[in-house]
């Protein structure tokens, strides 16, 4: 195919200055522009799709009249993403010839060895120390922990990195002068989007959606988590590229009495944060979607059009209820979300249309008809066959809804799933009045398990349905085997989810890693 002109230059604010770049290719990624158009070679490139971590660099951007600062893998993202942003590197973060205490934490706590991954984990403890240290907020262990899923280290057992991480704040501090970048940045954005060229970055939807029409054939972007996989291990390059990360209506979250809309270029770290607010108890399964880079790169958005089978959102919002919306320039259309997929990554979504919105209803008020006089939450609770919420652990959130979502990867952190199974119950007086599952990893997309909800619905909550539920769940699918597990293992764990769910509603505790507690095993 022809190539189209190239974009105008990558214009981007780096230890002060404004770097402009010209001739940049719509497919190079950022970690090829840093290593081999700049020299820039601190940022290592280990596995080259997003799961290690040693090609950590930060973004900064405007929000709200702030910079908001994002660890990310440059490693599959598009050196034109980037455009009208600020970026550091291991090589930028040492101040008047002083290490940055993100450099001397690891230093002083022998969080070294080989030092490959080094500068990933240096540049992920810049981002918490800017996110949190720089606000006065504590480190502790468990969020060091998170926000260091997403990087690997096959030398030092994580400890010493754990406590570089906690040590930051008892270093002589460093701020940025966010008053002057601030200036920069609305100075680098001020310039109009890329409108014509090989990457396009429309910063309107109106833009977007004129865009999509007049080049259907483009290779849609938006966290570039997916597709940078195809460029750094399919070798694919793309003639034309459209971004959907820089137009301002979808990059909002909008509230309403009944659902919540996320916007298409959202990224995946505050769109859970949405659902997080709304069900605390989904906390844990967001930490674990994948390592905080990636989150901080990828949008809900296009995890949902991507339609990978073992996407973990889908199952999720499957069991939730979510819509999402389509939009052209010839309108917008709606639908459940699991009718968008018609087969292995294939979709209704015509040629010029883009997936704008995915909605998600709001959980139901904790008790739409008052309770009986003298019967608080726990009576109803057992009243209903559920257990009430642990001390620890996920707990059930609040509402008649009883929400679970369970993921089954190799590692515990920073992987992708075998098996992605979330199952929403409501239960009444001993009866299962409403079911609703969604599952990941057993099908050619993600589905609705709709034979197992017709198998619990309107029955009485007892281990007997729940073993006929699992033999019609363990039915109703045909997965494949590939690297991650085998069909028989797949099937297997389907059901066993199913009795994990019910053993949690009738009180059994410490039956995963989020609630287990080393003391209470002691």
């Amino acid at each position: 195919m022809a190539v189209p002109p190239l974009s105008r230059p990558i214009r981007f604010i780096r230890r002060g200055e404004v770097v402009s770049v010209s001739n940049v290719p719509p497919s190079r990624t950022l970690l090829e522009l840093l290593r081999e158009d700049l020299a820039c070679t601190g940022t290592k490139e280990g596995c080259g799709e997003g799961d290690c971590g040693a090609c950590t660099v930060v973004l900064g951007e405007t929000d709200g009249g702030q910079v908001r600062y994002r660890a990310i893998n440059s490693c599959i993202r598009l050196a034109h993403s980037i455009d009208g942003m600020a970026l550091w590197t291991v090589e930028d973060i040492a101040h008047e010839g002083a290490l940055h205490p993100a450099q001397q934490a690891m230093v002083d706590q022998h969080g070294s060895q080989c030092g490959f991954c080094t500068p990933g984990f240096v540049m992920s403890l810049f981002g918490m120390y800017q996110n949190h240290v720089c606000k006065g907020e504590p480190i502790s262990r468990e969020l060091a922990q998170e926000e260091l899923s997403g990087n690997l280290c096959r030398c030092t057992g994580y400890r010493p990195i754990l406590n570089a991480a906690q040590a930051m704040a008892a270093l002589p501090p460093v701020k940025i002068n966010e008053t002057a970048l601030l200036r920069q940045l609305q100075t680098v954005r001020a310039e109009p989007g890329v409108t014509e060229a090989g990457y396009l970055a429309p910063r309107t939807l109106a833009g977007l959606l004129q865009a999509r029409a007049n080049h259907p054939e483009a290779q849609l972007v938006a966290g570039c988590t997916d597709v940078g996989l195809w460029v750094t291990k399919l070798h694919m390059e793309f003639g034309r590229v459209l971004d959907v990360t820089q137009v301002q209506e979808l990059r909002r979250i909008e509230q309403y009495p009944q659902h919540i809309a996320i916007g298409a270029a959202v990224t995946l770290a505050d769109a859970y944060a949405a659902l997080v607010k709304d069900r605390p108890q989904l906390h844990n399964f967001a930490a674990r979607f994948a390592g905080l880079p990636v989150r901080n790169s990828g949008t809900l958005g296009g995890n949902v059009a991507n339609g990978s089978p073992i996407g973990d959102s889908m199952p999720l919002l499957i069991a939730l209820g979510a819509n999402v919306v389509l939009m052209s320039v010839r309108g917008h259309r709606e639908m459940p979300l699991e009718k968008l997929y018609t087969g292995y990554r294939k979709n209704v979504m015509a040629a010029d249309e883009v997936l704008a919105w995915v909605k998600v209803p709001r959980p139901q008020s904790p008790h739409p008809n008052p309770l009986p006089e003298g019967e608080g939450t726990e009576e109803k609770d057992k009243k209903d066959g559920i257990a009430p919420s642990p001390p620890w652990g996920e707990g059930w959130g609040e509402g008649p809804e009883r929400l679970r979502v369970y993921k089954i990867s190799k590692r515990y952190d920073d992987d992708i799933s075998a098996v992605c199974l979330a199952i929403n119950l409501q239960v009444e007086n001993g009866k299962v009045i409403a079911a609703s599952i969604g599952a990941g990893g057993v099908a050619a997309t993600p589905v609705r398990a709709v034979k197992t909800e017709a198998a619990l619905t309107g029955q009485p909550w007892t281990q007997a349905t729940v073993r006929q539920a699992i033999a019609t769940l363990r039915a109703e699918f045909s997965p494949i085997s590939d690297m991650r597990a085998s069909a028989a293992y797949r099937s297997e764990v389907l059901g066993n989810l199913l009795q994990r769910y019910w053993l949690e509603s009738q009180g059994l505790q410490q039956i995963n890693l989020a609630s287990f507690r080393l003391e209470e095993a002691a």
